[in-house]
């Protein structure tokens, strides 16, 4: 069997990013479980961060994390850049840069050794493209194929960047097209059209590296990678990690135009009503309709950055990012926080 004939998506119940855990599920597991101090753990899990970063020196920090997930594509090798493309962002959204990474992979006893090839060189090749290296890792056997990378990056301790420094005035940048969920879920029932798979699956295969090497040129305050708990649910984290309201002008926000029509049919992702339970009761609608809001809760794989930037940088950082990142979009602007509700759409 060639590798491109390999039905992966269809050895998966969730596709991508849209298979976590919510975050609301999560925060629950993880309440109670014991954080040890140590003064040179600068972010650790119970900051609901990208990554945890600790500090080595003066100087350096270390920034790690792990991501995987089952097949969002048919294709072996486009699965495996996907998969690390992914995994990598989290690097990128605390401002660091990935150097080492491990493979994660489960695997059918039964899938073939060409496939299995293919999908570890897509994620090689992702990894090199980042300037990073795969020095090993683990496998196992599964009925349903899994994969990602556990990933260590490096960043200075003064310059990293959490999901929890938004400061009022701050504007809101977000650097890639919203309605991956939406689409993904539409293929696996043959309904997507093919253009917007394809515009998809470039969206997904490419690195934030762009737009981490341009955002760490300027007063960014936090930031954020959107991926399963979509904008609103990874808004929410920003919001509440740092004690602001997000203002997001729905109109300025990028929706890939095929997802938006297949959302208004209701073709719709499990995750999205997921992170709706999870977000929906910080997020004032406003005069957003349904299927806006239906995709600003939809769980994105390897979505953009968002960003909360210093007012006085947004106009320049913007201007900057358009080169590199021609999807980037003001979305909104962060308030202080007056009580009550967290996001207000307009």
């Amino acid at each position: 069997m060639a590798e491109n004939e390999v039905k992966l998506t269809k050895l998966a119940k969730c596709a991508g990013c849209g298979a976590k855990v919510g975050a609301g599920t999560l925060a629950r597991l993880l309440e109670g479980i014991r954080v040890h101090e140590d003064p040179n753990l600068l972010v650790g899990f119970d900051r609901s961060d990208d990554a945890s970063v600790y500090k080595l020196s003066q100087d350096l920090a270390l920034v790690q994390t792990v991501d995987f997930f089952p097949p969002i594509a048919d294709d072996p090798y486009l699965f495996g850049q996907i998969a690390a493309a992914n995994a990598l962002s989290d690097v990128y959204a605390m401002g660091g840069e990935p150097k080492l990474c491990l493979n994660i992979m489960a695997v059918p006893k039964d899938m073939p050794a060409e496939a299995v090839h293919a999908l570890l060189r897509g994620g090689y090749d992702k990894v090199y493209e980042a300037g990073a290296l795969i020095t090993g890792g683990h496998s196992i056997l599964d009925d349903e194929p899994k994969y990602g990378l556990a990933v260590t990056g490096f960043v200075h301790p003064d310059r990293m960047l959490t999901n929890s420094g938004a400061k009022p005035g701050d504007a809101l940048l977000f650097t890639k097209p919203i309605g991956i969920g939406v689409l993904t879920t539409a293929a696996k029932a043959d309904l997507a059209p093919p253009q917007a798979m394809e515009r998809a699956y470039t969206l997904m295969t490419t690195l934030n590296k762009a737009a981490r090497d341009v955002m760490v040129q300027y007063r960014v305050h936090a930031c954020t990678d959107v991926t399963g708990f979509g904008l609103l649910g990874h808004g929410l984290e920003m919001a509440q990690g740092s004690g602001v309201e997000l203002e997001i002008d729905v109109g300025a926000v990028d929706f890939i135009p095929e997802a938006a029509e297949l959302a208004r049919m209701g073709i719709l992702p499990e995750g999205m009503y997921r992170n709706r339970s999870f977000a929906g009761d910080s997020v004032d609608p406003g005069t957003a309709e349904l299927w806006q809001q239906d995709l600003l809760y939809d769980p994105q794989t390897s979505g953009g950055l968002l960003m909360a930037v210093d007012p006085e940088d947004a106009e320049a950082l913007y201007e900057a990012l358009r080169p590199a990142v021609p999807s980037a979009q003001r979305i909104g602007t962060v308030r202080e926080y007056q009580g009550g509700r967290r996001i207000f759409l307009k």
